[in-house]
């Protein structure tokens, strides 16, 4: 199934896209897609409905694709071929980091660049919603806990991110850094998240052409290890890392700059489209 939320923000209703590509209103049956909805029950009740007698929804703008997201958390450095065009180590464990939910935007909702940017950078990443709560689980057990998969596009102001004090939170969480969806597509659409194309256009122009099987640390690993640290709850949102061609590994390094149309997807799971605007 690919669930999604339609309409202006703060007012999206809960969406199904249907086998001819219109989108039906699931308000009827769930509140939001997140929490209940997404869970296993929820999912299973979701598959269900005959989605013919749903009313079908001509909204234009598509919102991010799970709702109550409590936790937006990010995995860095996790993919081989990215980490070289970076400099950096492929590191011993998964390197864990926080994006403010208060980026979360939808997939073609303008990107706004901060005040004081200097080097704000693109990354097409897989993003993993849970759909019920994991904690201690499995590595063997943790796909278990997914419930589907999405685009998400990790924003990132490289000199917020490297360049100054603390940690990267600062420069992955500016507003409207955390583009998420079309769809939250549920795992069983997914035969191997391991084997997914990822790209990303800049102005057309391609800059990542990768696949999540030069991931270091694959979803089920992931998904375990966070657990060990942290309680994982339906809604919440794992950004997995990059592939190569990010504007900080460029020589000579390219950022954006307002004008800017950035384009991308993955495999099965759709794409974005997003125009970069200064803050004013």
């Amino acid at each position: 199934m690919k669930l999604m939320r339609v309409g202006q923000p703060g007012h999206e209703k809960p969406a199904i896209l249907d086998a001819e590509g219109k989108i039906r209103d699931l308000s009827a049956h769930v509140k939001d897609i997140g929490g209940d909805a997404i869970s296993p029950e929820g999912l299973k009740k979701i598959a269900g409905l005959d989605l013919s007698t749903l009313p079908v929804l001509t909204e234009d703008r598509i919102g991010a694709c799970v709702a109550g997201t409590g936790k937006f958390i990010c995995i860095g450095l996790n993919f081989s071929d990215h980490a070289a065009e970076t400099g950096a180590a492929v590191p011993s464990e998964p390197v864990i980091f926080m994006k403010a939910t208060s980026a979360i935007v939808g997939p073609n909702d303008n990107v706004v660049i901060p005040r004081g940017s200097e080097k704000t950078d693109w990354e097409v990443e897989l993003g993993v919603v849970i759909g019920k709560t994991a904690k201690y689980v499995s590595e063997a057990d943790a796909l278990d806990y997914v419930a589907g998969y999405c685009v998400s596009h990790d924003v990132s102001e490289r000199a917020f991110q490297t360049e100054r004090q603390g940690q990267w939170t600062k420069g992955k969480s500016c507003d409207t850094f955390g583009p998420i969806g079309p769809w939250l597509v549920t795992k069983d659409e997914i035969a191997d998240p391991q084997n997914l194309g990822m790209w990303l256009k800049v102005n057309g122009e391609t800059m990542q052409n990768g696949s999540s099987k030069t991931m270091v640390y694959g979803v089920a690993n992931v998904v375990s290890y966070l657990s060990q640290f942290m309680s994982l709850h339906p809604g919440d949102v794992i950004s997995t890392g990059t592939p190569p061609g990010v504007g900080l590994g460029m020589k000579p390094q390219r950022f954006l700059k307002a004008g800017d149309v950035v384009e991308l997807g993955i495999e099965g799971l759709g794409s974005q489209k997003q125009t970069f605007v200064a803050d004013i």
